[in-house]
């Protein structure tokens, strides 16, 4: 007798309870802890009201009841673990974890432990989960949504090939939306291109984007303008004004522009730059190889820089028969990956160039992205991607 109190006081301490089962699932024992635990004296819950007066409804009881019964078929050395809500005295709810054990033919046992507690912080931690998947849900839907407006904004191919009828443009979001834009338009003398990289990627990248279009509309088909650094000056006072109408606080949001004016008489290219260079790869009638020539971008942004007093100097040179011409944002170059998990690098952008001088733009396009993804393999895109190639 002694034996079975310090058995029953250490259940208690434990806050463990236990139930041996005949084979029939009535109950022939219950520990003391149960009127710890439940609320109830051992001797209410003896038989089949271990299945009724703990439960919630007598179908779950039932339902419990035989799907334990069944590890009577597994016989020997069999033990499984069941988790079980069960109705305390006073109509709570409380979770208990079973260890049922095969004891012989005729009897299992079960220690149980209260896991409320667990229990609660999971349900609690699932409610939270739900919430934040619904949020994201609505997030990323609010994204896509932004994303088919970017999209809509964006030129089309029927009109970049109206401008220059031999292109491409490799255009890749980092993220659902884009920083990274391109501009193309043609007046009665003159064609224009722009490769825009506004501040940031996703949806920052892609807000700033839209202002920058929008101001690169009223400057080119408005205002007009012709020079190349005139147009880069206008761009970079109308960027600063859009962007700091309000609040004494300035913004150090801008972009990176590469813009060219082809004279269509000349064939007279005209370069101003703001951070982003200019390629031309020149093959000459009868060459073997090609060479790239490089013009070189002002080291400034457009909008805010340091109250820096900014120039933007204006490149001309004369394209040649075959000449392509490349602009691009730094999302290439910059891309992590190769053996060594570095950038890609300037240097070998242009040696790719260099290896597709002789290929039609379609099948380089498809060739520099073939590249890059061989060069990132598993890594994550770094940053918005965007290179545009030209013949005229």
């Amino acid at each position: 007798m002694l034996q079975i109190d310090v058995q029953e006081q250490i259940l208690d301490k434990l806050n463990a309870l236990v139930v041996v089962l005949n084979n029939n699932g009535s109950a022939k024992y219950i520990s003391q802890s149960a009127a710890q635990l439940l609320g109830y004296q051992p001797n209410d819950l003896m038989g089949n009201n271990w299945w009724e007066v703990t439960r919630f409804n007598e179908p779950d009881g039932q339902d419990t009841k035989n799907k334990i019964l069944k590890l009577f078929n597994k016989g020997m050395d069999t033990t499984e673990t069941f988790e079980h809500l069960f109705k305390t005295a006073t109509g709570a709810k409380k979770w208990i974890r079973w260890n049922v054990s095969y004891l012989n033919d005729t009897q299992l046992i079960g220690v149980g432990y209260d896991v409320t507690d667990k229990k609660l912080d999971e349900q609690k931690l699932l409610q939270s989960n739900k919430k934040l998947l619904e949020k994201n849900s609505s997030i990323t839907d609010s994204i896509f949504y932004a994303q088919r407006i970017q999209q809509n904004s964006l030129q089309s191919a029927e009109h970049i090939n109206n401008v220059f009828n031999n292109n491409f443009v490799l255009y890749k979001p980092k993220d659902i939306v884009s920083g990274d834009f391109y501009f193309f338009y043609q007046d009665e003398d003159t064609k224009y291109a722009l490769a825009v990289d506004c501040t940031g990627h996703g949806v920052p990248g892609a807000m700033m984007s839209m202002v920058a279009n929008s101001i690169i509309k009223e400057v080119l088909l408005n205002k007009k303008l012709k020079s190349a650094s005139q147009i880069l000056y206008e761009l970079d006072k109308e960027l600063f004004k859009s962007i700091n109408s309000y609040g004494n606080e300035i913004s150090s949001d801008g972009m990176d522009v590469a813009l060219v004016c082809i004279n269509k008489k000349s064939n007279r290219l005209h370069f101003a730059g703001a951070f982003r260079p200019l390629l031309i790869v020149r093959t000459m009638a009868g060459a073997t190889t090609s060479q790239i020539i490089e013009l070189k971008a002002n080291r400034y942004p457009l909008g805010f820089y340091k109250d820096v007093n900014k120039v933007f100097e204006e490149q001309v040179i004369l394209l040649q028969p075959n000449d392509t011409i490349y602009m691009f944002s730094d999302g290439y170059t910059d891309q992590f990956g190769g053996e060594r998990n570095k950038k890609l690098n300037r240097k070998n952008f242009k040696d790719l160039l260099l290896t597709i001088a002789d290929m039609p733009l379609n099948e380089q396009e498809a060739f520099l992205d073939y590249s890059l993804n061989n060069w990132k393999q598993d890594n994550e895109q770094t940053d918005d991607i965007l290179v545009i190639g030209l013949k005229v």
